[in-house]
């Protein structure tokens, strides 16, 4: 069901619109080790959670929402703590390149984890699929322990940590800087009408595309788009490729709606599958310029905030992704309600591309 798919991106990422700038606040005040760990616990729960309901065979739709929700706010606690103990474990020269693998991987992972899940699944079945998932957390969790780190101290006790108004105040404070504002811009436009609800549409495309069986179908397409996603990965931190800049995100951003494009309007599964190759790629070059430019040139006593403020325009607005492909998918179809997001996000690339070249970078 469509509709069904596109509640699920819904109560997924709603959480990342209401508390990405919170814990991105608390990020500057606390230790962003152990703010990890909490996390961890959280993914651990829900996999062992998912594993367990469909052992018993009792899962109903209210259980999938509540799942759903706790692995959302996992994120929005993960995230900014992630993004923050950078600075804690990389030297300022090496701290550009750090910052863009930590990116790539993260995008990487975001394409890459529903193909190794689906993988999963065939290979081991839902139910010792999903708790052998709860295991991956484990090295990470025993690792921090151990990992360098410091607790923040609070940079400004005027306001309630990573309020709406706070949020504001910060934006306000670096609106001169161009990049800054535009990147957070695109990635709320890029997640707003796009996103990766696609993705839970996956079974809907691979059946329309007439393939004999739906779950290897759409296990394919998915792993497409992850390898795309691992080629560009590659390809640009091996020949160092594509440094940062605004224009050029926003561009690749404007080729990834044609390759979202090319995707929905296809009836071949070969040329689908070729499709989620080239826009895991493109994907995953253009979010990983967007949040270096974003953490690199964010002031030090605002970076968590500015940084939760990013998760929560890149992750919160995915929530709306829901209803602008799955909600209205169950109205007019799927490949139409995808392929008019992304004419719509082409749009507003092409505004901020003005934006971007009328603006001066700012050097740092």
């Amino acid at each position: 069901s469509p509709a069904l798919a596109g509640f699920a991106v819904l109560s997924h990422w709603l959480p990342f619109l209401f508390f990405s700038v919170y814990f991105g606040a608390l990020a500057d005040r606390y230790d962003c080790r152990r703010m990890i760990q909490i996390a961890l616990v959280m993914f651990m729960g829900v996999s062992i959670g998912w594993g367990v309901l469909f052992v018993t065979d009792v899962i109903e739709i209210w259980h999938a929402a509540v799942l759903l929700t706790i692995h959302g706010f996992a994120g929005v606690i993960w995230g900014p703590a992630t993004q923050l103990l950078l600075h804690d474990l990389v030297d300022g020269k090496e701290l550009q390149s750090a910052i863009r693998l930590n990116s790539t991987s993260r995008h990487l992972g975001v394409l890459l984890g529903p193909a190794i899940g689906g993988g999963l699944m065939l290979w081991l079945g839902p139910s010792v699929g999903i708790l052998v998932n709860a295991l991956i957390y484990l090295p990470l969790m025993l690792w921090l322990f151990r990992a360098p780190g410091r607790r923040r101290g609070a940079q400004d006790t005027t306001r309630r940590p990573g309020s709406f108004a706070n949020a504001w105040s910060a934006l306000r404070e670096v609106s001169g800087n161009k990049t800054i504002v535009s990147m957070i811009l695109l990635a709320g436009c890029s997640s707003f009408f796009v996103g990766n609800a696609f993705q839970a549409q996956m079974p809907e495309f691979a059946h329309d595309l007439g393939t004999e069986k739906v779950d290897l179908g759409y296990t394919s397409l998915l792993a497409a788009n992850a390898a795309g996603a691992f080629i560009g990965g590659i390809v640009l931190e091996s020949r160092n490729l594509l440094r940062a800049n605004p224009r050029t995100a926003i561009i690749v951003t404007i080729l990834w709606c044609l390759s979202v494009i090319g995707f929905a309007a296809a009836t071949s599964f070969a040329v689908a599958l070729v499709m989620m190759l080239i826009a895991g790629f493109l994907n995953l070059t253009s979010g990983a310029m967007a949040q270096t430019l974003v953490q690199l040139q964010s002031p030090a006593h605002l970076r968590g905030r500015l940084i939760g403020l990013y998760n929560m325009s890149l992750n919160g607005m995915r929530s709306f992704s829901g209803v602008t492909v799955g909600m209205l998918g169950a109205l007019i179809g799927v490949h139409w309600s995808l392929a008019l997001s992304a004419v719509v996000l082409m749009s507003a690339a092409f505004a901020l591309l003005a934006f971007a070249m009328r603006a001066a970078v700012p050097s740092h």
